[in-house]
């Protein structure tokens, strides 16, 4: 789903109209009926509902979600800042068709009045004071507004939190200003930048979908958002004469000593999404600790150093015969920073023919070297942290940090692969310079072992679909998110293990593999029914 500025939103909507015949009042009736549904969704026992509306078009959202929700049975209370006379346009339509008187408030007095108190004060608020037209900041009667939203009762806000410029990325510009904090936000059409790089509410945030066509929703600004729509190419039913044979066969390299579990955690990943076979090359003196890990492992010793690290790089033969047969390689986890495991991560990477996964001290060794990495060889899928990242591309981690996207976007479209720089908003970034964002996972999986999961997924759903190698890369991103988002749910985000992750794989995979066509399209957040 693009990501779209708020001027590109303002575009796609004058194009519904004027060119697809959608009228402007149509669309605002959809948007209205959505914030509705979400309320009434989330909220279903709220019998008080305060709607507080600006003049604008999200005000004239917020009429038609009051006169829905009073349709529903909801006692419904209307704060219009503003005199209606300024009402304009749908806006001024839409107040006409109020069911419910309005209280007025145009000054910070007459907000401070009984009567706009008692809207304030209702059972749950809808914010529809300023959409994504809205740019900072506040005036002073604005911002009296949204401290009378700021209590403790819950707030959902229509388009996006008032007070917040929709195209602003920088959580640290708004830190110190005041806004309406919100429990969950509706927003239309797509998704603008604050919506997915800003943290505007710990709940939902979601999308719908309110009678733009397809075709007239575009951006220049080359983002998207993984959604589960993205992802159903993958989940095809498989055939009743299958063998494990169709799904590919996974070659995990990796683990050292001390280091064992990395490259089993992946391999295990890569069955638990459905890889047909999976074989673990791992040092010889290590195998056993890996092979002990899953009874279905495959593994293979390989010839090691003095400090039990993969030292295969002089061998051409062993090469090409661990690399036989397979569909597609994981490097990487658990190898270490010895001088021999790096040497044999050049030689793997030199020498594969089919799609290469590189992760954790795979990654490392490339440090100085990102002139080896080049996707035109072979598929090279890179999954670096931002300390590796940093490593890979000779900045700084601060600097990879606060220039996440430009950066990510620039290496992949450089050595032509594909690029999944993990952190909060995990980003994967394609050989044609557009960056996918990742709306799933939590600070639970900040463990030890996380990535070589994501590692393993990554190569694991590959292998089933090396025909749309790409959306495998997405999927894996999101649902190794959110395996991580059951796993907190259920153990709390302290307790959170890899292992746990590597659990609650099937469970994501169910969820993923479901379309819907409700007016809801997406959920940016982890959604929960609140009382």
């Amino acid at each position: 789903m693009k990501i779209v500025t708020t001027a590109e939103m303002r575009e796609i909507d004058r194009i519904t109209t004027e060119k697809y015949g959608i009228p402007s009042l149509t669309l605002m009736e959809n948007a209205g009926a959505a914030v509705a549904e979400f309320v009434l969704e989330q909220y279903p026992k709220a019998e008080e509902i305060g709607v507080i509306c600006g003049k604008g078009n999200n005000g004239g959202d917020g009429f038609v979600a009051a006169r829905k929700l009073y349709d529903a049975g909801k006692n419904v209370l209307v704060l219009l800042l503003a005199d209606p006379k300024e009402l304009k346009g749908d806006a001024a339509v839409m107040f006409e068709r109020l069911p419910v008187a309005a209280v007025c408030a145009r000054n910070i007095k007459e907000l401070e009045q009984e009567s706009a108190m008692l809207v304030a004060n209702a059972n749950v608020l809808v914010d529809a004071i300023f959409g994504t037209g809205f740019r900072p900041p506040l005036t002073p009667f604005h911002t009296k507004a949204c401290e009378l939203i700021n209590g403790t009762r819950p707030v959902v806000s229509v388009d996006i939190p008032s007070g917040i410029d929709a195209d602003e990325t920088d959580m640290k510009k708004i830190r110190k200003t005041i806004w309406a904090f919100s429990n969950g936000v509706v927003t239309f059409t797509a998704p603008k930048p604050a919506h997915v790089f800003l943290n505007l509410t710990p709940h939902p945030v979601v999308v719908a979908q309110i009678g733009s066509p397809r075709n007239a929703i575009q951006s220049k600004l080359k983002l998207e958002v993984i959604t589960k729509n993205d992802l159903h190419t993958l989940w095809v039913p498989r055939p009743w004469d299958a063998h494990k044979g169709l799904f590919g066969h996974v070659l995990v390299m990796g683990g050292s000593t001390g280091k064992a579990g990395a490259a089993a955690m992946a391999a295990i990943a890569a069955m638990r999404v459905g890889a047909g076979l999976t074989t673990a090359a791992t040092p010889k003196s290590v195998l056993p600790t890996v092979a002990g890990f899953a009874p279905e492992l495959m593994t293979v010793p390989l010839p090691e150093n003095e400090a039990g690290a993969i030292a295969i790089s002089s061998q051409e033969s062993a090469i090409k015969k661990v690399l036989a047969g397979k569909t597609v390689v994981a490097i990487g986890p658990g190898i270490s920073r010895a001088p021999e495991a790096e040497q044999s991560v050049h030689a793997i990477v030199a020498h594969a023919k089919v799609p290469v996964v590189i992760d954790a001290d795979g990654l490392n060794a490339f440090e100085g070297k990102a002139n080896l990495l080049n996707g035109k060889q072979r598929p090279l899928v890179l999954t670096p942290h931002p300390k590796e990242m940093a490593r890979l591309t000779g900045l700084s981690v601060d600097e990879i940090e606060s220039n996440r996207v430009e950066i990510a976007r620039k290496f992949a479209a450089e050595h032509r692969l594909i690029l999944v720089l993990k952190g909060q908003r995990t980003l994967v970034a394609d050989p044609e310079g557009t960056v996918w964002v990742n709306m799933t996972g939590n600070p639970a999986m900040a463990k030890g072992g996380s990535g070589d999961v994501l590692t393993g997924m990554v190569a694991g759903l590959i292998a089933q679909s090396p025909d749309h190698l790409f959306n495998a890369v997405l999927a894996a991103v999101h649902i190794h998110g959110l395996s991580g988002d059951l796993a907190a749910r259920s153990l709390g985000e302290r307790s959170v293990l890899a292992e746990d992750i590597i659990q609650q794989i099937p469970h994501a995979i169910q969820a993923s593999d479901q379309l819907t066509n409700r007016p809801v399209s997406l959920t940016l957040g982890r959604a929960r029914k609140r009382q």
